[in-house]
Parts: structure tokens; sequence; C-alpha cells
């Protein structure tokens, strides 16, 4: 029988964000991977994951990420989390593994399936999708993503300040992820494309140090790195008529 990998997203942290379909995903697997920091502490993917499979069946793979300069070191720890997955596979049949959000939005999992099916070639990739941080984030703030005909447009800010600038010169609702680090670029983006009136951001979502603030009080200290920010268009406020 061939091998099985199931990239189940859990939610941004909540664990009453998991959908049912990932939680019977979660307990149907022989081994649960959660990605772990070489650093050791438990992310976001494990604390979510522990609430809903034993303990026991859970293997903590270290993905190096919080690694961003070094790309041999990166590289090599790459290699050596999808030979680890891979010899789960081998062993056990089927895998699942948990990754915060939704395992085809910007995702570690899109990476170790690449991996995986050179390795390990007769396996079947599958995705379990979950709630992301910007639905958690407009759910939290009361921000309506789209309306009628507009477009979402979903930048991440470590591809730089100057693609999220451009976006928020176009239409439709833009969200950036992990701006943490760029906080004063994108206030200052915001700013100067009129839109920081009504753009919110906010981090930890749904866990108990969370933060959900307007993002006109950005004074450019670095936030989280994994802050959400919503920064939705100027509407008329009609209805009907835009859907």
């Amino acid at each position: 029988m061939s091998s099985r990998l199931i990239g189940v997203g859990v939610g941004p942290g909540d664990p009453e964000l998991v959908t049912v379909k990932g939680v019977n995903a979660l307990r149907a697997a022989d081994v649960v991977v959660v990605p772990v920091m070489d650093s050791g502490e438990r992310g976001r993917a494990e604390a979510t994951v522990l609430h809903y499979a034993p303990a026991e069946k859970v293997v903590r793979v270290v993905f190096a990420l919080n690694e961003r300069t070094d790309r041999a070191r990166r590289e090599a720890a790459w290699d050596a989390a999808g030979e680890r997955v891979a010899g789960l596979l081998r062993e056990h049949g089927s895998v699942a593994f948990a990754t915060i959000g939704d395992p085809n939005v910007y995702s570690t999992f899109t990476y170790l399936a690449q991996t995986i099916v050179e390795l390990v070639p007769d396996t079947v990739v599958e995705t379990v999708p979950g709630i992301t941080a910007m639905q958690e984030l407009a759910a939290r703030s009361g921000a309506v993503l789209t309306e009628g005909t507009e477009p979402l447009t979903l930048v991440p800010v470590t591809a730089g300040a100057a693609v999220l600038k451009d976006a928020l010169a176009g239409p439709g609702t833009v969200v950036a992820y992990k701006f943490g680090r760029q906080a004063g670029e994108v206030a200052e983006a915001l700013r100067e494309t009129g839109r920081i009136g009504d753009a919110v951001w906010g981090s930890a979502l749904g866990l108990p140090e969370e933060s959900v603030r307007p993002a006109a009080e950005l004074d450019g200290a670095p936030l989280p790195y994994l802050s959400t920010l919503i920064a939705p268009p100027r509407r008329d406020g009609g209805r009907g008529g835009k859907l």
C-alpha cells in the first residue's frame, strides 16, 4: 500500500478553530509530526495538536524555522527533516503533518511534501484545510475581508515593504502576513496610501496573549513576527448592489 502524508491545517492557535475533519485526520494518522525550531520550544501547531492527539504519537521534527540568514544551514535542516519524515512514512505508513493556518497558504508543509515525493515516490499527499490568520483577525476585529466584486490581496511582508505598498495602491482589501519586524515601514506605507484609518493588526490570535489593535496605533516598534494586518478599501456603505 502507498504511504499517506496528510497536511492538516490546525488554525492560528485557538484549538477550537480546528475543523472536525482536521481532528479526525490527526486521530486517524499513525503518527502526527509537528514542526519545531532548533531552540526546542513548543510551537503553536504542537500546542494545538496536543488537545486532540495523544502525546505518544506526536513526533517533533526540527525545521530550523528561525534560520533566515544561513542558507546552507537552513537547507541542511530541511534535508534532515525530510529524511526523518520519510523514515516515519516507511515505518508507519500514515503520517499527518500539523501546520498552523492552512497547509496550502505559506505553509512549511508545501516544502516538506516536495521533498517527500522525491524520497518516497509512492506517497499519496493530501491536505485538510484550516482556518487562516486573516479569517481569525477579521472575526476578532469586525473587519470585512471582501464585499461584492472587491479583490483580496495577500502579501507576505518578508518579500519587502515595497510589495505591500504596491498592493495598497490597488483596489480591494490587502492582507499582510509576517510584518512584525517591518512594522514601521508598514505603517508608513499605510499612511502614504491613505489606508491606515480602517486597517487593523493582530498577533497571537486565539491565545491568551492575543493583541488586536487599530493600525493607526503602530509606532514603528517591532511586533511579533507572525503579526497579521488587514487593510480594507474605502466603502460607500451601500448594500445589495455589490452582490
